[in-house]
């Protein structure tokens, strides 16, 4: 019960399965129409059923010569054009070639978006630090929070000093309000010259008018694509600032890891094809086992974000409780995924993995090489990985425990039940290359988990309702007079004392 394709190894071994179950799984995903499905996303079909889209994250890693039509159109050449204008641009600001308002060269990038516009970038930044030009400072702005930007700001100097705005529309509330403060940071530090703006801020969008009445030169507006959703999208015009961190030549090697896993995804029998058999493995923790959460623990320090990336991919897309046709499931889908990086986790929150009364099986990734060796510490934090999984699976019985000599009242509390699933996923380094064959790997499991629960998971209608109730509430936060409320009674309680908090009437 081990396999390797890609670069990948995967040790599935210690979860509660026989060869049986795998014969069954793998039937169940014929059953259930997945390699149709594989193929339809692949063909550019519009999968994204209750939002008419195709769903093609895998066109943005296509090689040039590649084919891959939308409505009638090859996408491929647009996606290289993309990616050439940020080659261009990036070798720009590498190089000292792009100038600042005042002459200066940048020397800072702050990305701000959110969601898949920061989850993404800020995860890959970390995860590739190691490849990173290290003249360069990279800061990342999500929270709408206004500690984030004035945290991430606070020692810069605004002439060296260029944001990324990234947001589809250019509408997106939490990313237009830090990029409207940081314009007035920027504006506030270069005495108020409005032409310092397009020196300073480019936008990955594709609305030109509004990108344009921010003072943002559109020649520096890097496009996407309605097919791409957000938490697929690092690999798009999405990873601008990871391109400017690690170069135009790493970010291809990205691409082209994203790429082989799409093609052994695409190609290979469910029985050998990793993200298949990563995603049956979960339908089978999650459905048959009651498993409600799955913790990834990388035992990288530059995964540190990786589980916290994976929470949007695996969450924001199968946390559905309607199937296709709008029917409410009766069974379980998207499992809560979580996690941090090994060892800290051992001091942690490893005790309920091993001796708590819930389910948890776990993915465990890691290198045969380090990046930055260091005396013993490569072989002790690899001895851990092991460890812990062999811990998991093979516990400890009462009758070792008392071999050992332990008291009686104390056995209870010193014996490991054991049986308990994970996964080690291998690879020899944490290359660039690496970086997309995992990202992908999850992807695709994730893909394989939502066809057999018949479910979308390209749609993300779960954001929306507070995101509507939010715009409601920010007027009568406002309001210099008294609104009128008309919210349920909590609602409106915690309306009223906020106001009488910050003074209002």
């Amino acid at each position: 019960m081990t396999m390797e394709a890609a670069g990948i190894f995967l040790d599935y071994s210690k979860n509660r399965i026989t060869g049986e179950t795998l014969k069954l799984l793998a039937a169940l995903a014929k059953e259930s129409g997945l390699r149709a499905a594989i193929r339809a996303m692949f063909r550019g079909e519009k999968i994204n059923l209750t939002e008419n889209r195709a769903v093609l994250h895998v066109a943005l890693r296509a090689p040039k010569d590649a084919s891959i039509s939308v409505d009638g159109r090859n996408v491929v050449p647009e996606v290289h054009a993309v990616l050439n204008k940020m080659a261009a641009f990036s070798r720009r600001i590498r190089s000292g070639a792009w100038k600042g308002h005042t002459g200066k060269r940048i020397r800072n990038v702050i990305n701000i978006g959110i969601g898949g516009s920061d989850l993404g970038p800020v995860m890959a930044y970390e995860a590739l630090k190691y490849y990173s030009e290290r003249a360069m400072t990279f800061r990342f702005v999500s929270n709408v929070d206004g500690t984030d930007l004035v945290e991430a700001v606070r020692d810069l100097d605004p002439a060296e000093t260029l944001f990324i705005v990234s947001s589809k529309t250019f509408t997106t509330l939490e990313t237009m309000t830090n990029a409207q403060s940081a314009r007035d940071w920027l504006l506030k530090g270069l005495g108020g010259n409005v032409k310092a703006v397009a020196k300073h801020f480019v936008a990955v969008s594709t609305n030109a008018e509004k990108v344009s009445a921010f003072g943002t030169d559109t020649t520096n507006m890097f496009g996407f694509w309605d097919w791409v959703g957000g938490r697929y999208s690092m690999d798009s015009a999405i990873g601008l600032s990871t391109m400017l961190a690690i170069g135009p030549d790493n970010f291809r090697a990205m691409l082209q890891g994203f790429h082989e896993m799409d093609e052994h995804f695409r190609t290979a029998p469910f029985e050998k094809n990793l993200p298949v058999l990563m995603g049956l493995l979960s339908v089978w923790n999650n459905d048959f086992l009651g498993a409600h959460t799955v913790a990834v623990l990388p035992y990288e320090q530059y995964l540190k974000r990786f589980p916290a990336y994976l929470q949007q991919l695996t969450m924001e897309s199968n946390g559905k409780h309607v199937t296709l046709d709008g029917k409410v499931v009766d069974y379980q889908t998207g499992p809560i995924y979580w996690g941090e990086p090994g060892t800290n986790g051992q001091h942690s929150f490893y005790q309920l993995i091993h001796q708590g009364t819930r389910l948890i099986p776990c993915d465990f990734i890691a290198f045969a090489h380090p990046l930055t060796p260091l005396g013993p510490h490569h072989d002790i934090l690899l001895a851990n990985v092991f460890a812990q999984a062999e811990a998991l699976a093979f516990g400890k019985t009462q009758g070792e425990v008392k071999a050992e000599g332990t008291p009686d009242w104390l056995v209870p509390h010193r014996v490991f039940e054991g049986n308990r699933p994970s996964n080690t996923i291998l690879a020899e380094r944490l290359t660039p290359e690496v970086l997309g064959k995992l990202v992908a790997l999850y992807e695709h499991s994730v893909f394989t988990q939502g066809v057999i629960w018949n479910i979308d998971s390209f749609d993300q209608w779960g954001v929306e309702l507070g995101k509507l109730l939010a715009q409601r509430i920010i007027p009568e936060l406002e309001s210099k007079t008294i609104p009128k409320l008309k919210h349920d009674s909590s609602t409106n309680n915690l309306v009223r004392r906020y106001r009488k908090k910050k003074g209002a009437t």
